[in-house]
């Protein structure tokens, strides 16, 4: 049987039903290895995205999250722009509760850049944030 051929670069996301829709959830993607390149220069341009998603009905697949990053590779994109995109193309296929991306470019000229977006879907609340006082072996204070 001959190997699987390897994915290629897409803009095409795919989803799968959220399987606990009845409670607001955090997933966090971290993409520490997103390559584009400056539409003016042509030099390369290197981020780090993290996405926090709350999700509705719906969840982003990872392998076709992975094959979108991707294929960026070869564009050139302005930083906010790529950023903004991402947020938008996620959002159009997921439609979810809430979303930030945080892209975090590496240093260009002496200059990091740091670009945050979000989306909140209209009538969502957040709830209240709830702390917990930390165990005694979390805390290190036990041995």
């Amino acid at each position: 049987m001959p190997p699987n051929p390897p994915s290629a670069p897409s803009k095409e996301l795919h989803v799968f039903p959220n399987p606990a829709p009845e409670r607001d959830y955090v997933i966090q993607f971290q993409v520490p290895e997103f390559t584009c390149h400056c539409p003016l220069t042509g030099q390369p341009d290197f981020a780090h995205f993290t996405i926090d998603m709350i999700a509705d009905q719906y969840c982003v697949e990872l392998k076709s999250l992975k094959m979108y990053f991707w294929s960026y590779r070869d564009e050139g994109a302005f930083h906010e722009k790529v950023t903004n995109t991402i947020l938008e193309d996620i959002v159009k296929v997921t439609d979810p509760r809430f979303i930030r991306i945080t892209a975090k470019w590496y240093v260009r000229g002496g200059i990091y850049t740091n670009v945050v977006v979000e989306h909140r879907k209209k009538g969502w609340k957040q709830q209240p944030r709830v702390d917990l006082p930390a165990h005694g072996f979390e805390s290190g204070l036990l041995r």
